[in-house]
């Protein structure tokens, strides 16, 4: 396969896993990283060329919903305070951690997002302030702090529980928690992670613009659609996004 060739599958990967991923807020590595795999790399750095890519998700998303102006300073920083740690905690031990056991329980818990969701008709469809105590923040911030390790090790779909778990515990509704985890998730989390996995293992430097291209117009174009669709479109999105992925993890 020419070289041509094998960028241009490489960007149109990139371009459909990355709208998905922006407007359900997560799950670009459901197709991207994979595909990676399929295509020739080890695991490790597919994983770390993935993650390096997905910054460029972030960086469209943000393009897009900066002008939305969407976000509560303070309440962006927590969730950066919070989970940060995890990520590269998580992409120091992923490494050295047997993926098959991680990947099942990983899937079992995705699809159950996606579930609990479809069953929840009112979820996310408004947005109220919920748990803004003291126990609130803390409680919350323990649960960031623990998907900052799932999103540092298994990439998978886990700015999916970011964006589920703002709505279930913080009140948010889909179009908001899309916004958060696309921008702090897709951009900070995903930054630190590569920058992590970038000095541990090796990157494919040469499959980057391909995948960044892909993935800055992805996040980009998803991130629009979020915006114009609503929150009853994103729902169904993301419960499908979920199952799919979870499936997917499962099925190995």
């Amino acid at each position: 396969m020419n070289v041509f060739l094998d960028q241009l599958i490489i960007f149109v990967i990139s371009l459909i896993a990355n709208i998905f991923s922006a407007f359900a807020g997560g799950g670009a590595g459901l197709i991207q990283l994979p595909a990676l795999i399929f295509l020739g790399l080890p695991f490790a750095i597919a994983l770390a060329t993935h993650k390096v890519a997905s910054v460029a998700l972030g960086v469209g998303a943000t393009l897009r919903h900066l002008k939305e102006d969407a976000l509560e300073r303070r309440f962006a920083l927590f969730i950066l305070a919070c989970g940060l740690p995890g990520v590269i905690i998580g992409a120091n031990i992923i490494l050295h951690v047997p993926g098959r056991s991680a990947e099942i329980a990983l899937g079992v818990l995705t699809a159950s997002l996606g579930i609990y969701s479809w069953l929840q008709p009112a979820l996310g469809q408004a947005h109220s302030t919920l748990h803004r105590d003291p126990y609130g923040y803390v409680f919350g911030g323990l649960m960031i702090f623990l998907i900052g390790i799932l999103n540092g090790s298994l990439t998978s779909g886990t700015g999916l529980f970011v964006t589920m778990w703002l709505v279930r515990w913080f009140g948010l509704d889909y179009k908001r928690a899309v916004a958060y985890t696309l921008i702090l998730v897709g951009l900070f989390w995903n930054g630190s992670g590569a920058i992590t996995l970038g000095l541990l293992t090796e990157i494919k430097w040469s499959w980057l613009p391909a995948l960044l291209l892909g993935s800055l117009l992805g996040g980009y174009v998803g991130a629009h659609l979020s915006i114009i669709k609503g929150n009853r479109w994103i729902k169904r999105v993301y419960e499908i996004i979920t199952l799919l992925i979870g499936l997917k993890l499962l099925l190995g």
